[in-house]
């Protein structure tokens, strides 16, 4: 039996069992199981056994950081955001790789992530993305609540250090202006339940080509809609959620899959999303 679990705390409900099954149904795999394991922050540190006994495994809060001394080698995407969210199992050699850059890239590549990009928020999420795309070419607006200003500033000097010539400005999110081929939304603004709630005005959305946010509940926020209804493109969180775990399963296994084939598992992710919040 090849065991994979996702390691977390606390773990309510998750998409990553619906998620991870279809992908090893879609790869044939007999003798697989996904389970949930609740991993208290004061027992991390003791848990290198347990990781042991799993062919392949996923971290999410609060556990990214701390199971970077657990394993024995980090991959460079790792490395990069001191972050681990995926862990590969070679014979009882533990290999941490941040699998959340993949999920983005593949979910936005038919989005300008190379032109004028305004990222909404600095936090974790919000600091890969401003990151990638940096690496990629785009001229960033980092915008955030006054009380980010200073977590935005550690942000943008550590864009610098890491992509040489990188074009980073600061502006408040409540008085964003400009135009911007790409707006990212990298905070829980709209998240269910508050789905009512968009994190930036109508102008905003207007004077832009093309929006991705990484909420995926519901599977189209307000900010979404707004744009669509304008003739927008708009990417939603579930693409993100799922391609993450697609690269998972290409580190853990080698394991490859159709495009029609993630369409339809995304899709089921947001139906799934669907049926929760009825």
């Amino acid at each position: 039996m090849n065991k994979f679990a996702l390691i977390g705390h606390p773990l309510g409900h998750s998409m990553s069992p619906l998620i991870h099954e279809k992908l090893f149904a879609l790869s044939g795999l007999k003798d697989t199981s996904y389970e949930l394991i609740d991993i208290a922050p004061e027992d991390i540190s003791d848990s290198r056994k347990l990781l042991e006994g799993l062919r392949g495994l996923n971290v999410t809060i609060p556990h990214k950081q701390a199971v970077i001394r657990l394993v024995d080698e980090l991959a460079d995407s790792a490395q990069r955001y001191n972050s681990v969210n995926c862990i590969s199992n070679e014979g009882g050699r533990l290999t941490g790789y941040n699998t959340d850059c993949d999920g983005f890239l593949r979910s936005a590549e038919l989005l300008p992530i190379g032109g004028n990009v305004a990222i909404l928020g600095c936090g974790g999420v919000g600091r890969m993305i401003a990151i990638e795309v940096a690496r990629h070419g785009g001229n960033i607006t980092l915008a955030v609540i006054p009380q980010d200003i200073k977590n935005a500033q550690l942000l943008m000097a550590e864009i610098l250090a890491k992509c040489s010539g990188a074009s980073v400005r600061i502006a408040d999110i409540a008085s964003l202006d400009g135009s911007y081929d790409l707006l990212i939304n990298a905070t829980p603004v709209g998240m269910y339940p508050k789905v009512e709630a968009c994190a930036v005005s109508d102008k905003v959305i207007e004077n832009s080509l093309s929006v991705f946010d990484v909420i995926y509940n519901p599977k189209e926020t307000l900010l979404m809609k707004k744009a669509r209804a304008m003739g927008k493109t708009a990417v939603g969180g579930a693409s993100m959620l799922v391609y993450q775990a697609v690269k998972a399963h290409e580190i853990w296994y080698g394991g490859s899959f159709a495009a029609e084939d993630i369409s339809k598992i995304i899709t089921a992710v947001e139906d799934a999303v669907d049926s929760m919040n009825k």
